[in-house]
């Protein structure tokens, strides 16, 4: 079966602004479960269809833990230490756990009024800047890393450090094993103030567990911060945010809705992560641990699957209309954080962040625009984010 298939090379072309490429659309409808090579390792399915998506994402017969050691499918040339993206259950639910009654959504709720209030700090330095200003470097960069620095403790005078580590950790050219080593290095030493003196902030409470409890190793405790909720705390919502707000002003009578109805905010937040891809490829592939059939495709045992985000939230078996965007959609179950197990241990925060920036900027920016359209735009390149990298607005 796979002898006879087309293997496509992976990622496919880069679609403009923030759409997708139109290849997913064709092999949803056509060839669900197709053949690609990524620029590194070995070949691998591909799904894309919103049911076959989900049960990779749920089915216990594809293991992250059984990717460790593999010449795993990638965008870049090393094979990077995954911490708890790497693991199953039960290992995996167990550590989530730990992290989850930190994260809860009563918690985050908690944190909305603290987050208001760092976005709305950041927004007086973006108007300092004015009246045209990168909405990057002044908004949607220091917006989140904030947050998740307080979340955490970091000092303030170090809040620039973990900027750095975050692009770092989603570089497609640096060796990212020594932005980790400096990043675990980093938190390591704040581990041990917290051994001295004991803090109720998210690192103090992993901590506790970590020696009261024995709940974690060091290692772990190490990759639940530094990876675990540094990149999806700051890094998702850091790009998104720029996203989000250059689909909206690329399409004014949507920014213009919410600034009318800012009670749309929250629906408007989840049909933006619906529609707009974080990552330009699938990343994490799965391997089966036996064989799986998916139509008439056979994914044997031992073979690596990839599932696409954003070819299963535009599939219109689920989604009504899945091209446009509606706020006011009645159902909308996106699989922008994934599902199942490994679904984003950040989801909640980084929803919460979202709605915040997006009211913050709808509130007291009513005129904003596009500095200079598409001319304003820069977009990240050799990263496996997707973005702009500079925003130019005017208000």
């Amino acid at each position: 079966m796979t002898a006879t298939r087309q293997v496509r090379r992976y990622p496919f072309s880069e679609a403009p602004g923030v759409d997708i490429d139109p290849l997913y659309g064709a092999l949803r409808r056509d060839e669900p479960v197709s053949r690609v090579q990524l620029p590194y390792g070995e070949e691998a399915w591909l799904a894309t269809r919103y049911d076959d998506v989900r049960t990779v994402l749920i089915d216990p017969r594809f293991s992250r833990a059984a990717a460790q050691g593999q010449d795993q499918p990638r965008t870049r040339e090393e094979i990077t230490y995954e911490g708890i993206i790497g693991l199953d259950p039960p290992e995996h639910t167990r550590l989530r756990k730990l992290v989850g009654k930190a994260l809860t959504a009563r918690r985050v709720n908690e944190m909305r009024e603290n987050a208001v209030r760092i976005a709305n700090a950041c927004l007086d330095d973006l108007v300092a800047e004015g009246p045209s200003a990168d909405l990057v470097e002044h908004f949607a960069m220091p917006f989140p890393v904030t947050v998740i620095c307080e979340l955490l403790g970091v000092p303030v005078e170090d809040h620039v450090k973990f900027r750095v580590w975050t692009e770092g950790l989603t570089s497609t050219a640096q060796p990212i094993m020594a932005q980790v080593e400096q990043l675990f290095g980093y938190i390591g030493g704040l581990v041990a103030q917290r051994r001295e003196q004991p803090t109720e902030d998210l690192l103090g409470v992993l901590v506790h567990a970590r020696d009261e409890h024995d709940q974690l190793s060091e290692q772990e405790l190490l990759s639940i911060v530094g990876v675990g909720l540094l990149l999806t705390g700051s890094e998702t919502v850091s790009t998104h945010i720029p996203n989000f707000l250059y689909a909206l002003l690329k399409s004014p009578g949507h920014y213009e809705m919410l600034k009318a109805e800012p009670e749309l905010i929250p629906a408007a937040v989840e049909e933006l992560l619906r529609l707009i891809p974080l990552n330009p490829a699938a990343m994490f592939p799965r391997y089966a641990t036996e064989d799986v059939r998916f139509g008439d495709v056979v994914v044997r045992q031992g073979e690596p699957i990839l599932v696409s985000l954003p070819g299963a939230n535009r599939d219109p078996e689920i989604f009504t209309d899945p091209e446009d965007v509606d706020f006011r959609r009645a159902s909308n179950p996106h699989v922008a954080f994934g599902h199942g197990p490994h679904h984003c241990l950040g989801a909640q925060l980084a929803r919460m962040e979202l709605q915040v920036a997006l009211e913050a900027v709808t509130t007291r920016f009513p005129d904003l625009r596009l500095s200079g359209g598409d001319d304003g735009v820069e977009w990240k390149k050799g990263l496996l984010v997707r973005g702009p990298k500079v925003l130019r607005v005017q208000w």
